[in-house]
């Protein structure tokens, strides 16, 4: 496993690093497609159930997360969908997207908070630095998500994540 991930809030920011062992444009391409998203996106005990991508600027990425872990309790069953709306695409260094919680047709979840997310994929030693910096309209907003238990679901999708890139080496 690589290295574990750094959580950081300040303010209205949420401030999320890992460093992968694998290389920048792997990891890079880890988010950027349907078919490696699937194998990796969500905590652990949830699977994508639809995971429609077009990555490109003004793009869209429309997913559901389903909960199939029926040691979960009462999240098993529980569907949970979202939407990413692409603003800027630099290959293999940055990926800009405004999340969303969203409903099955896509349109935004209402009460519940967006993020600017600003990804940033460097080399360090070999491997990939990955920041994930998202921005929310207020520090309530932002606790509202950490209140949800995002902490230990990202910590679980990036492992996930870092599973699956060793799988693609």
């Amino acid at each position: 496993m690589s290295n574990p991930m750094t959580i950081k809030a300040e303010g209205q920011e949420l401030i999320l690093e890992r460093v992968f062992n694998a290389p920048r444009e792997l990891v890079f391409k880890a988010f950027s497609q349907a078919e490696h998203l699937k194998h990796w996106w969500g905590p652990r005990g949830w699977t994508l159930t639809v995971c429609n991508v077009d990555f490109r600027p003004g793009g869209i990425w429309h997913y559901c997360m389903k909960c199939i872990d029926q040691n979960q309790g009462d999240f098993y069953g529980f569907e949970s969908w979202g939407k990413a709306v692409y603003q800027e695409i630099v290959e293999a260094e940055k990926i800009v997207y405004k999340d969303y919680f969203s409903d099955a047709e896509g349109n935004e979840a209402e009460g519940m908070p967006s993020a600017l997310n600003t990804m940033t994929f460097t080399e360090f030693e070999g491997k990939t630095r990955l920041v994930n910096r998202a921005q929310y309209p207020s520090a309530e907003a932002l606790k509202t998500v950490v209140d949800m238990g995002m902490e230990q679901g990202i910590t679980e999708t990036w492992d996930r994540l870092a599973e699956h890139l060793q799988s693609m080496q």
